[in-house]
C-alpha cells in the first residue's frame, strides 16, 4: 500500500485549491489502494475571492491551512509536520491558490518563487526519489524548484504561461487534457486538469491517468 501526501493551497478555484481537482484525486487515491494524508502549509491566504462575484473581499482574511481542512474534512496537517521520508509521493492539485498561495506566479510572472515551506518539501522530496505529481497550474511549483534540473512538466498549451516556466529552466510540454507528461529520471508526473478541462469528466480522465503513474514509479 502506498502512502501519498496530498499538498492543498486553501478551498476554491480563485484563491485556493480547485475543490474538483483535489476532490478527483483524494477518489482516484482511495480506489487505488492509497493511504493519504492532506496537508497544506499554515500561511494567510493571498487574498479572499468571492466565488461568486469574482471579485476580492475587502479587508477579508483566511488561512490557507485552515480553509484547505474544508476538503481534508478537518484530518489535516501544516507542510512543516510532514517528514517525507513517510509518504512514497506527493501530488499537488491546482486553483489558483498553487499560483497565490503556493508559489507567486499570479502576482511575479516569471519572476515567481515558491513558498519557502512548499520549496523545501519538494526538494526534500525529490532528494529522497520520491514521485512528485502537479495538476493544472501546479506544475509551476515543480519548474521553480526542479527547474535548474531541466524537469519537464505541462500546463496544457499557454504560451505564456508554458514561458514563464521555461524560464525557469523547465521544459514545457504541450498535452492534451486527458493525457500526462512523465519525467522518468526525475520522478515527475503532470497534466493540465483545468487549465484545459470543459468538464469535471475531462479533468477527471488526466488526474485518474496521474495518479496511477504516480502510484505505479513510486
Amino acid at each position: 500500500m502506498k502512502n501519498v501526501a496530498v499538498i492543498l493551497s486553501g478551498c476554491g478555484v480563485y484563491d485556493g485549491a480547485e475543490i474538483h481537482e483535489s476532490v478527483l484525486t483524494l477518489l482516484a487515491l482511495s480506489q487505488a489502494g492509497a493511504t493519504v494524508t492532506c496537508a497544506a502549509p499554515d500561511i494567510a491566504q493571498a487574498h479572499v475571492i468571492d466565488h461568486r462575484a469574482g471579485e476580492p473581499e475587502a479587508n477579508a482574511t483566511r488561512n490557507v491551512l485552515t480553509e484547505s481542512a474544508r476538503i481534508a474534512r478537518g484530518e489535516i496537517q501544516s507542510v512543516t509536520e510532514l517528514n517525507v521520508e513517510d509518504y512514497d509521493a506527493i501530488l499537488f492539485p491546482g486553483g489558483f491558490g498553487a499560483a497565490k498561495n503556493l508559489s507567486s506566479l499570479a502576482f511575479d510572472g516569471p519572476e515567481f518563487t515558491v513558498e519557502p515551506t512548499v520549496a523545501a518539501l519538494v526538494e526534500a522530496a525529490h532528494q529522497s526519489g520520491k514521485v512528485l505529481g502537479f495538476m493544472c497550474i501546479a506544475p509551476a511549483i515543480a519548474a521553480c524548484v526542479l527547474g535548474g534540473k531541466g524537469v519537464r512538466v505541462t500546463i496544457g498549451n499557454d504560451p505564456g504561461t508554458a514561458a514563464a516556466l521555461e524560464s525557469k529552466g523547465a521544459k514545457h510540454i504541450e498535452c492534451p487534457v486527458n493525457e500526462i507528461v512523465v519525467d522518468e529520471g526525475l520522478k515527475v508526473v503532470t497534466t493540465p486538469a483545468y487549465m484545459l478541462a470543459q468538464s469535471i469528466a475531462e479533468a477527471e480522465s488526466g488526474i485518474r491517468k496521474l495518479v496511477h503513474k504516480v502510484l505505479e514509479i513510486a
